[in-house]
C-alpha cells in the first residue's frame, strides 16, 4: 500500500484550531504481521503485537524502559521483553496480572506436564453454581478440581511458575468456539456468553456439552505455544520476571513509578463504553476467585466523550511525569460509532494540556476479510482495518504554540 501524507485541521478548546501531519500506510508487511505464538492469549479489545513492536524498534534502545498503563493481556511488555528492554505493566483489572505474568517466566512444558500428572481430580466435584449448559460433569468436576488446587496453592503462598501457566491456560480454555477448549461451542474465549444465552446456543445448535480432557487439553495448548517459538524466544522469556514489572493501579496515580523513568509508552486504552469488561469476564473470575462486580467498580467505563476525555486527561498528567525528556507515548485510539467520532481529535489537546509536543497521527491501513473487534465496527469501505496511533513526545523545550512535525517516522 503507497504511503499517503496529509494534514487535517484538529478543533482544540477555545475555538483553536491546528493543522497536524497525517501519515496513512502499510507500516509493516505482511510477513512482519506474523505474530510469536506466545501472544495467543485471548483478551478483549486487544491489539496487534506489531503495533508495539514498531515503536519500540524506532524509539528505544535495548535496556530503555517501556510502559503500558493499560496491558490488557500483556502485548506491549511481551514485545518489549522479547526486544531486550525492561518493562512495566499496569491494568487495574486483577485478571490482567494472571494473564501476563506467567509468560514473563516461562516453564519447561515438561514441568508442566509433571505437574499436571502430580495434580489429582475429584471425580464428584460440582461448582458452586450450574454451569452444566457448558461442561460435561466429568468435564466440570476436572475444571473444579483444578480451581481447587490453585487456590490452595495462592492461599498459602506456594504458588509457583508452572502453577500460574497452568491457571493462564485454563482461564483461556474455559470457554471458546472449537474443541481446544472445556465447553461446548459458545462465543469466542474472550467474550464468555452468558448461563442464558448458552441455552439459547445450545437449543439452536441442538448440543449438548461433550467430555473435554482438560489436563490433555492445557498440554496441548502449551505444546503449541512453547514449541513454535525459538530457543532465543524461550531463554528471554524464561528469566524475563527480573526485568518486568506489574501493577495493578489506577493509571492515573501509578506512584510506584518513578519520575522520568520511562522511555516510551504504548497503550490502548479503553474506549468508551464498547467492551463490558465485567460482562464479558464473569466465568473467568469465577474461576480464580474474582469478584466481577470488583472488576467492573474498578475499570473506567466512560459513557461519554467529554467523561472519557477527563478521565484521559488524569492518565496523561500521569504519564508526563513518569516520561523522560525526550521519550514517546505511541497511544491507539479507534474510529467509533459508525466513525463519526474521532478519538484523536479528544486526545491530542488532552496530551498537549499534559505538556507533551504532539508529534503526528499514524493510519496503519491493511486489507483485511474478517470484521474489526477491537472498536465493534465493521471494516471501512476500501476492504481495510485501520490503526490510528496518535504519537505524542516529552521535549526538553515543548513548544505550546505549533505542533512539531517529523521528517520520518
Amino acid at each position: 500500500m503507497s504511503q499517503s501524507l496529509s494534514s487535517r485541521t484538529i478543533p482544540y478548546e477555545n475555538n483553536l484550531h491546528r493543522k497536524l501531519l497525517i501519515e496513512k500506510r502499510e507500516f509493516w508487511t505482511s510477513a512482519q504481521r506474523q505474530a510469536s505464538r506466545i501472544h495467543e492469549i485471548s483478551y478483549r479489545a486487544c491489539f496487534k503485537p506489531q503495533v508495539p513492536r514498531y515503536f519500540i524498534e524506532r524509539y528505544t534502545e535495548p535496556g530503555d524502559s517501556v510502559y503500558d498503563p493499560f496491558m490488557g493481556r500483556g502485548t506491549t511488555i511481551i514485545e518489549a521483553l522479547l526486544k531486550g528492554r525492561s518493562a512495566v505493566g499496569n491494568d487495574i483489572n486483577p485478571l490482567s496480572r494472571i494473564l501476563v505474568g506467567p509468560r514473563t517466566r516461562i516453564p519447561p512444558l515438561t514441568a508442566v506436564e509433571q505437574r499436571l500428572s502430580d495434580i489429582r481430580f475429584n471425580q464428584t466435584a460440582k461448582a458452586d453454581r450450574d454451569l452444566s449448559m457448558f461442561y460435561h460433569p466429568k468435564t466440570e468436576a476436572e475444571i473444579v478440581s483444578l480451581k481447587r488446587y490453585l487456590s490452595i496453592r495462592q492461599r498459602e503462598g506456594t504458588e509457583d511458575s508452572v502453577d500460574s501457566w497452568i491457571r493462564m491456560i485454563a482461564t483461556n480454555r474455559l470457554t471458546g468456539h472449537s474443541p481446544g477448549f472445556f465447553s461446548v461451542y459458545t462465543l469466542p474465549p474472550n467474550q464468555a456468553a452468558s448461563p442464558a444465552n448458552q441455552r439459547r446456543i445450545n437449543r439452536k445448535l441442538r448440543q449438548k456439552p461433550d467430555y473435554r480432557n482438560v489436563k490433555e487439553l492445557i498440554i496441548r495448548k502449551t505444546r503449541r505455544m512453547l514449541c513454535a517459538m525459538s530457543p532465543e524466544e524461550l531463554t528471554v522469556l524464561s528469566d524475563g520476571g527480573a526485568r518486568v514489572r506489574l501493577l495493578a493501579e489506577d493509571a492515573a496515580m501509578t506512584h510506584t513509578i518513578k519520575d522520568n523513568s520511562i522511555t516510551l509508552t504504548v497503550t490502548s486504552p479503553p474506549f468508551l463504553d464498547i467492551v463490558n469488561y465485567s460482562a464479558d469476564n464473569w466465568l473467568r473470575c469465577w474461576f480464580n476467585g474474582i469478584s466481577s462486580g470488583e472488576v467492573a467498580s474498578r475499570i473506567t467505563m466512560a459513557r461519554t466523550p467529554g467523561d472519557w476525555g477527563r478521565a484521559m486527561s488524569s492518565v496523561f498528567r500521569e504519564l508526563f511525569r513518569i516520561t523522560g525528556q525526550g521519550g514517546y507515548v505511541a497511544f491507539e485510539v479507534g474510529e467509533i460509532r459508525r466513525k463519526t467520532l474521532r478519538l484523536d481529535e479528544i486526545v491530542l489537546p488532552i496530551g498537549e494540556q499534559a505538556g507533551f509536543t504532539p508529534v503526528q497521527i499514524l493510519i496503519n491501513q491493511q486489507s483485511f476479510t474478517k470484521t474489526s473487534n477491537i472498536w465493534g465496527i465493521r471494516n471501512n469501505k476500501e476492504g481495510t482495518n485501520t490503526n490510528r496511533i496518535v504519537l505524542f513526545q516529552k521535549s526538553a523545550n515543548p513548544s505550546r504554540q505549533t505542533l512539531r512535525q517529523s521528517a520520518s517516522v
